[in-house]
């Protein structure tokens, strides 16, 4: 027989090895100095008469399928409807994207301070060994044990078990060993599922309606928009305020607070999301005093307990046609004290409340 000659095998990657090594991790970053302008810029180069065109609103529509068809293939369609007047569709000031934008000066997620889970398929609410399950653990230690036992922060429905306060939801994520399709702690990464349409509303602008039911502790969606730091903010709300219109949501929720009154605690309110240049269907919601929806911090990809995702979460049950509302002062109806996050200008101007509801305190 011939001699065979000593041959290097090919080397073998396994999901701990792939982990292990932390260079092959290539999350997507999303610079805000990438943004494109350029169908808005040519619809609103043409004279008004074109802009009011009834196409337009197909337009509109199928810009938002065409943005978002990558990370929520699925998610029902958004229709646009006006019956007060003859806009077509809103204004063609921003770039549709579910996505996360950052600004100067934002670093993106240092990947290599990223935990995750060892789970194997499905993780188990009673695991414990589940990482994930233990970042979340401490925000659920509160709850009554006998109506929330320890568990994730989702039901295995994927609906929010309690939404009483807004504690933070950390779900399971890249570097994770558990199947993505079947672990119950992965919802705001699979992207919306409620069916919503944007419709032009009486005396609050265009607004965010439900075509379908949606059940409490649904997830709405992402509050998608740049990601600055609080400097920036500040230039922009200057300019804001003077037009009367804000899209700026305030990163300050109540356990960022907690950290920032121990002596020892270097964290400070240093970011904000503004959805003005870029942004989706969330940037529509109006306020109200007695909201359906509200705002809940998710970490998926993000290891810095600064930055989460803004995430919109049903509060109650909301019957088809009803707005979807939260409220942009951070004001719980449940504990009227709590502030949480908040949409303003950055020198106290606020706009005008025109929420209707019999508690509005504006």
């Amino acid at each position: 027989m011939p001699e065979v000659e000593n041959v290097t095998p090919y080397p073998v990657t396994t999901w701990k090895s792939y982990r292990q090594d932390l260079t092959k991790m290539d999350l997507p970053v999303r610079w805000a100095s990438d943004l494109v302008s350029k169908l808005h810029d040519y619809i609103n180069s043409y004279h008004d008469e074109f802009r009011a065109l009834s196409h337009m609103r197909q337009v509109f529509e199928s810009t938002i399928r065409q943005n978002t068809a990558e990370d929520e293939p699925d998610a029902p369609w958004i229709e646009v409807t006006n019956e007060v007047d003859a806009d077509p569709a809103p204004p063609w000031e921003f770039y549709y994207s579910n996505h996360m934008w950052l600004g100067d000066g934002i670093d993106p997620p240092d990947v290599t301070k990223l935990v995750g889970c060892d789970c194997k398929g499905k993780c188990d609410p009673k695991s414990e060994t589940c990482s994930c399950l233990k970042r979340q653990a401490p925000y659920y230690s509160d709850q009554d044990t006998e109506i929330f036992p320890p568990g994730f922060a989702y039901d295995s429905k994927g609906r929010l078990r309690t939404i009483t306060s807004a504690a933070p939801v950390f779900e399971c994520n890249a570097l994770c060993s558990c199947d993505d399709e079947e672990c119950m702690n992965r919802v705001v990464q699979h992207g919306r599922r409620v069916s919503v349409a944007l419709r032009k509303t009486e005396n609050k602008g265009w607004g965010v309606f439900a075509t379908k039911k949606i059940l409490k502790g649904t997830f709405v969606g992402v509050y998608a928009g740049e990601f600055l730091r609080d400097d920036e903010c500040e230039r922009r709300g200057l300019v804001y305020d003077k037009s009367g219109r804000t899209y700026l949501l305030d990163i300050d929720f109540y356990y960022l607070q907690q950290a920032r009154e121990n002596p020892e605690s270097s964290l400070e309110c240093q970011y904000v999301v503004d959805a003005y240049h870029v942004g989706n269907f969330t940037r529509f919601l109006n306020n109200s005093c007695d909201p359906n929806c509200r705002v809940i911090p998710c970490y998926i990809n993000e290891p810095d307990i600064n930055k989460p995702l803004m995430t919109m979460f049903t509060r109650i049950d909301v019957a088809a046609g009803e707005e979807l509302c939260f409220s942009y002062y951070g004001i719980d109806p449940d504990n009227p004290d709590e502030e949480q996050v908040e949409r303003t200008g950055r020198d106290g101007i606020k706009n005008e409340c025109r929420c209707g509801a019999k508690n509005c305190v504006r």
